[in-house]
């Protein structure tokens, strides 16, 4: 089923809206004192901002929106709503947690199995990436995800490898960083997947790459690059599960050709 133009639109300014109100208690949190709590391992990090700015999107959405469902990082899947919400409170929370800004809010809206719309806000930087069928935008101004063509040209930014892949696959994954590393002109770890996704659309990097992502972390970000003229690539997973319930990708801006990262992708997701 195709979706109407006004209701794309529709539930990003929804979305948009509920992310901006938690800029002012997000802000005041921020580099404050805070409860961290620990989900997997000491290394996956939760404070209670967390699970607040999720309770408080997804009673601004229910308003908004009656018709909801919400699959969120902190609560799970709850509402039986035909418009169903992917929502990650604070993406990057590792990084939040120290005092280190490049986090930010994600919300999508996926109708009939498709993602329609999506917004993800950087409340540190006050800005708000967004998309719905019509286009994407950086705040008010369209955005346009050109950047490097080739590979040696190019900045990329992954979290490849976390300390569970070098855990699992040892000298073989610090090979394969190596390969990254060498290949590029310049290569970040920021931590937040949600964001790095975000700055390939806005065309600050050029490349993004992630190999344990979940739905709420790439749901927005990849539909916004989408939408903003970039390449997307769902990888690992089941071949014929949605792209955004695959666990890898490769993020790019339009044309960029990456035969190294490409193959590095393969040979972790393959």
């Amino acid at each position: 089923m195709t979706i109407e133009a006004t209701e794309s639109r529709r539930l990003k300014d929804a979305a948009a809206t509920a992310a901006r109100a938690q800029r002012d208690p997000l802000r005041r949190a921020f580099r404050g004192e805070m409860t961290l709590g620990f989900k997997r391992d000491a290394r996956d990090i939760v404070t209670e901002y967390d699970k607040a700015t999720e309770h408080a999107l997804v009673a601004q959405i229910s308003a908004d929106v009656p018709d909801s469902s919400f699959l969120g990082e902190e609560g799970g899947a709850t509402g039986e709503g035909r418009v169903r919400w992917y929502i990650d409170p604070i993406d990057g929370t590792s990084n939040f947690a120290v005092g280190f800004a490049f986090w930010c809010v994600s919300i999508a809206a996926e109708v009939d199995g498709q993602i329609v719309a999506g917004v993800v806000y950087d409340p540190v930087a006050d800005i708000l990436f967004s998309a719905d069928v019509g286009g994407a935008w950086l705040d008010d101004r369209p955005l346009r995800a050109q950047g490097a063509q080739t590979e040696a040209e190019a900045t990329l930014i992954t979290g490849y490898p976390n300390a569970r892949e070098i855990d699992a696959h040892g000298d073989v994954a610090l090979e394969r960083f190596g390969a990254l590393v060498g290949a590029h002109r310049a290569l970040r770890r920021p931590g937040s997947a949600t964001m790095s996704v975000c700055h390939v659309a806005a065309g600050w990097v050029d490349a993004a790459a992630g190999f344990s992502v979940n739905p709420w972390d790439v749901s927005a970000a990849g539909f916004i690059l989408t939408q903003a003229g970039g390449v997307y690539r769902a990888m690992g997973g089941a071949a014929d599960a949605p792209w955004h319930h695959r666990p890898g990708y490769v993020a790019t801006v339009a044309g960029l050709k990456c035969p190294t990262l490409d193959a590095v992708a393969e040979a972790i997701t393959g």
